[in-house]
């Protein structure tokens, strides 16, 4: 008969296996600290873009609809540009470079005539303070919007 080796007690077992790794998880979490810490950062910047893809939306929507109360061009132009700013600053969306162009040409119809006005607004929004290497520094949003001017009231 050959004599059997005694068996180790698996808490024995367990103690020299988590001896053995000692240090692991300071690696772990050295290796795996940037990556979560990128992976968030890249989703505060999507985020952002499309938070202020909506504002523009927006912007555009309320610059139409401006324009297209007014009764003659030039003042339609410069209530689309004031109802841009307003939306888009109300909304929290501060634009390195914003602008809007409103297409005007219904004004011109007669009375009578079905005419829209449509707004466009392109904004350059800025995402350098988020500071992610390989995120670009800015990114250009545009929208457009058309509404229906009033086809019985008097245009100039």
């Amino acid at each position: 008969m050959t004599p059997v080796a005694p068996q180790r007690p698996l808490l024995t077992r367990a103690l020299r296996a988590a001896r053995e790794d000692r240090g692991s998880y300071a690696v772990e979490t050295a290796v795996l600290a940037p990556v979560v810490i990128a992976l968030l950062l890249l989703m505060i910047a999507f985020g952002r873009v499309v938070d202020a893809d909506g504002a523009v939306d927006s912007a555009a929507r309320a610059a139409a609809r401006a324009a297209s109360l007014e009764r003659d061009a030039a003042s339609a132009q410069a209530q689309a540009q004031a109802a841009a700013d307003r939306s888009l600053s109300g909304d929290g969306v501060t634009c390195r470079v914003s602008t809007v162009n409103v297409d005007t040409a219904g004004y011109a119809q007669q009375v009578g005539v079905d005419a829209t006005v449509t707004a466009t607004i392109s904004c350059i929004a800025n995402l350098s303070d988020i500071g992610l290497p390989g995120l670009p520094g800015s990114k250009t949003l545009s929208s457009s919007w058309t509404s229906p001017l009033d086809t019985y009231r008097g245009r100039k």
